[in-house]
């Protein structure tokens, strides 16, 4: 589905809902959450370095946003006892989750699969793809609780058409593709709660420069300028759109 890179989001526009992001210290994820929180949204900042969380707490309430809050998590080591237990957190502080937006990700690295260490491999479909799927049956209960609940997984272009070299990364989005598909087909009788994949694009962040050393940062969008189509997806606006496969921005030339 095309992007909605013009989108035009009325400022009260997530205004009354809690919202969760992942990976929300930087990059996409720190655009995300004081996007959402301009709009109007309580938003949960999970990561694993929180520092950086405080710092875009720090944003946010100097920005005027509603109070958020704060929930360190590493996917890396995270059990599904540490999923239910933020569950259980989220349930007696909230008592709902209008929207998730798994953004947190792991590059591993770009490498032929005949040198691809297979304990990377591990970390990066644990933290890609196990840990959002595990994270996302724990809140489910929550987002049930919800009248309009989105759901957003982050895919790749390398998850809708495999890349030599890209390995654990872009098997994993494929994964991502899947179990979107998987899901949103389930709840096809809950159309309160809603799952799309959402693929950003070349985006001007840390796990880009990693994997393009050579590319001029200058030349590609900065994570603000992609809110549009977080926004709309997260919003009411997006009402009745689930289990599509959409970007954040037109095709490269």
């Amino acid at each position: 589905m095309s992007c909605k890179i013009d989108y035009q989001p009325a400022p009260s526009l997530l205004e009354n809902r809690i919202v969760l992001v992942t990976g929300a210290g930087d990059g996409i994820g720190r655009a995300a959450a004081l996007s959402y929180a301009q709009h109007g949204a309580t938003v949960i900042l999970l990561g694993r370095t929180i520092a950086k969380l405080e710092r875009v707490y720090d944003e946010i309430e100097a920005a005027g946003g509603p109070q958020p809050a704060i929930f360190p998590l590493n996917f890396e080591g995270a059990t599904l006892k540490d999923f239910h237990d933020m569950a259980k957190t989220l349930d007696k502080e909230f008592g709902r989750l209008d929207g998730l937006l798994h953004n947190a990700g792991l590059l591993g690295r770009i490498t032929p699969f005949d040198q691809y260490d297979p304990e990377l491999w591990q970390q990066v479909m644990q933290v890609n793809i196990n840990g959002p799927i595990w994270m996302t049956q724990a809140l489910l209960p929550l987002l049930q609780e919800s009248d309009d609940a989105s759901v957003i997984f982050t895919s790749s272009s390398v998850g809708r058409k495999g890349r030599a070299y890209w390995g654990a990364y872009s098997v994993s989005k494929f994964a991502t593709e899947g179990f979107v598909d998987v899901l949103a087909d389930e709840l096809q009788s809950q159309p309160n709660i809603r799952i799309n994949s959402l693929n950003p694009g070349a985006t001007r962040t840390q796990m880009r420069r990693s994997a393009f050393p050579g590319e001029d940062p200058a030349a590609l969008r900065s994570p603000e300028a992609i809110m549009p189509t977080y926004l709309w997806l997260m919003g009411p606006d997006s009402t009745g759109v689930s289990g599509q496969k959409l970007d954040a921005q037109p095709p490269r030339i």
